[in-house]
């Protein structure tokens, strides 16, 4: 496993990061939840990423029981607040004040931990001045509840305008968490070149496209039975966007590829994502460890420039890139 830092902060991360959205305590069952993270583990990854959203709370419950034992030092503990958790009454979402300190404390009492080392707004809240989020995020920091402050899905004007903030509160903002893949670009032409200006690094989810840059998906072809395009609770919508016949004969262009480089094509679309220099880590997840094993290969892979070229040939004008698609919610949800 490689390591990478964090931002413009002293953190290190390592280059895969073992995430529990979708997973645990929802599609996967707690034993073999825990031998994902176990299998994380062994592997080398010292980093996980949760939120409190995820299965409603659940999912942080999984993993604080699943680290239970770890020496806490050794790991970085990332967790998320923004959507709606517990009842979601009408102060059981959003970043206001109330939330977040209400949520901080929910969390670390579920992951078992007197704190963790990122702590990030699951999305913008356009209902809350930025300054109390800020304020809040300041006081959290101050408290030792987190020791840095991330965001995810926020545009380059959110990010300027969170990290200046940051700056005046004397805390440090570092990263952001964006969806990117082979065929989601869309953090390329606005947000990285803010984030690198403002010592922001990217961790980022879904780099396998939920799966479609495995080549699984056929083009003219059902999708497979129990896959996550036939899950009504979790990522169906994320994943349709891929499912034209012209994007999956692009992905099956890929194979060759990935064949000439030793990799599996999961090894590819994660390896690719980690050539962004901007990027200190991609996220995975599971629901058997061998899955954690392959993933884990990628890991300290350079990609050369004419396998670079092959893959854009073969996709890359399929690949969504407007950075207008970096959006959160006009509202906050119910």
């Amino acid at each position: 496993m490689e390591f990478r830092y964090l931002g413009n902060s002293g953190l290190k991360v390592s280059e895969l990061t073992y995430g529990n959205w979708l997973t645990h305590a929802s599609q996967v069952e707690n034993d073999a939840a825990t031998a994902c993270v176990h299998a994380a583990l062994d592997s080398g990854i010292s980093t996980f990423d949760t939120a409190d959203a995820y299965a409603n709370t659940a999912a942080e419950k999984v993993l604080g029981d699943a680290l239970r034992g770890q020496r806490r030092e050794s790991l970085e503990i990332f967790t998320k607040v923004y959507w709606p958790t517990g009842p979601r009454g009408h102060n059981d979402v959003g970043l206001s004040r109330k939330h977040i300190l209400a949520s901080i404390d929910g969390s670390l009492s579920r992951l078992g931990t007197d704190y963790v080392d990122l702590y990030q707004a699951h999305r913008y809240d356009s209902e809350t001045p930025l300054e109390e989020t800020m304020q809040a995020f300041a006081d959290v920091v101050r408290q030792g509840k987190a020791l840095y402050i991330g965001v995810s899905e926020w545009n380059a004007e959110q990010l300027k305008a969170g990290h200046d903030l940051a700056q005046k509160l004397g805390i440090q903002l570092i990263s952001n968490q964006p969806q990117y893949s082979m065929l989601w670009r869309v953090i390329e032409q606005e947000v990285v070149p803010a984030s690198q200006q403002y010592g922001i690094s990217q961790i980022v989810w879904s780099p396998i496209a939920q799966g479609v840059l495995t080549g699984k998906y056929k083009a003219g072809q059902p999708v497979p039975a129990g896959s996550r395009a036939t899950d009504e609770k979790g990522g169906v919508n994320t994943i349709k966007r891929f499912l034209r016949d012209e994007i999956l004969t692009g992905v099956a262009d890929l194979e060759p590829v990935a064949a000439d480089l030793g990799l599996s094509m999961a090894q590819l679309a994660v390896a690719w994502v980690l050539q962004n220099k901007n990027v200190a880590s991609a996220i995975i997840g599971a629901s058997r460890p061998a899955q954690v094993y392959d993933n884990v290969k990628a890991a300290g892979v350079t990609l050369p420039a004419d396998a670079l070229g092959r893959v854009d040939a073969a996709i890359g004008h399929l690949a969504e890139r407007d950075p207008a698609k970096t959006v959160s919610p006009e509202s906050r949800p119910a």
